[in-house]
């Protein structure tokens, strides 16, 4: 598997992997689908902030018919609005997917690993996930790579016609 920096060409996988999970989880609080050219307005965004988007690649897959070598992606973004609050700008807030294919594979640790890394250098102090409240794998996988839980908050979502409880986790970089 190889991580790397995401170009414009990887979004249409990125957006794939994104819009996998949107109609049977709450991974992702919104139940609109993302288009390629809101994705790519996404990525332009991120790269004109000096923000990091990797992705993970099996180039395995390169040839298999029906799949894109791009199996997961990962980014950081500015907590908060840290542009109109510059006490935030030290801290970022990251997303993580995973083609479901490679879950439990190690595939999501060496992505949030490298991304961690990225951050760090970057300066950021601070990296915060917003998670699901049902989503138990993912707090897990947090509290695996050193992340804590720091807030939780009761029905601030809604999704499926049911209210949302969100997790905040973070992690200190130096």
């Amino acid at each position: 598997m190889l991580i790397r920096d995401a170009t414009g060409a990887d979004m249409a996988a990125v957006t794939t992997i994104y819009n996998a999970l949107i109609d049977t989880t709450t991974v992702a609080w919104t139940e609109q689908h993302q288009t390629l050219e809101e994705r790519l307005a996404w990525f332009a965004e991120q790269q004109a902030d000096g923000n990091t988007v990797l992705v993970a690649v099996d180039d395995e897959r390169r040839d298999a018919p029906g799949h894109e070598p791009v199996v997961g992606f990962a980014a950081y973004g500015s907590f908060r609005g840290a542009g109109r609050w510059p006490g935030y700008r030290y801290t970022v807030e990251h997303t993580i997917h995973l083609d479901r294919s490679c879950w439990g594979a190690g595939l999501g640790r060496q992505l949030l690993e490298a991304l961690i890394g990225r951050a760090r250098d970057a300066g950021m102090h601070v990296m915060v996930g917003a998670i699901d409240g049902d989503n138990t794998g993912s707090i897990d996988f947090h509290e695996r790579l050193g992340f804590v839980e720091v807030a939780r908050m009761p029905e601030v979502g809604r999704k499926f016609d049911r209210w949302l409880e969100l997790v905040l986790m973070q992690r200190i970089l130096d």
